[in-house]
């Protein structure tokens, strides 16, 4: 049962993140800033509803619940929500280094990752974008 929970969250996360893409579209002015709502709203969701909802916290909530928001609605929604509470958690146990070390390769081979998927799709083309529309740009 947790695996629809998730589905159905993912698909509810993945059509905010496109409502968001379009509603921001036209004041963007070429900066990504759906996908930086996006990714902060992610971020805070994540931190908030878990930290709410655990077992021994203010309002408990079943696994189901939290599967549904923080892995289906987040995850669908964004996935630096994850990365963001990764991070926090190693800080907040004194991992200083593994926290940096995370935002470093996730950031730098993040990078590398798309550069290099989008080298490697556009051989032998000339083909310089990723994404087909303007639309796609600003809500992938």
């Amino acid at each position: 049962m947790a695996y629809l929970w998730v589905l159905i969250g993912s698909a509810i996360g993945g059509l905010l993140r496109y409502l968001v893409g379009i509603w921001t579209a036209p004041v963007s002015g070429g900066f990504p800033t759906g996908t930086l709502i996006i990714n902060v709203v992610g971020s805070f969701v994540i931190g908030y509803f878990g930290t709410f909802t655990l077992q021994g916290g203010r309002h408990p909530a079943s696994e189901n619940l939290r599967l549904f928001v923080m892995v289906g609605l987040c995850g669908g929604f964004t996935t630096f929500s994850s990365f963001s509470l990764q991070t926090y958690d190693l800080m907040r146990s004194g991992h200083w280094g593994r926290a940096l070390m995370n935002v470093a390769l996730s950031t730098t081979l993040g990078l590398a990752a798309v550069a290099a998927g989008h080298y490697a799709a556009m051989q032998p083309t000339s083909q310089v974008a990723i994404a087909q529309t303007a639309e796609e740009e600003l809500t992938s």
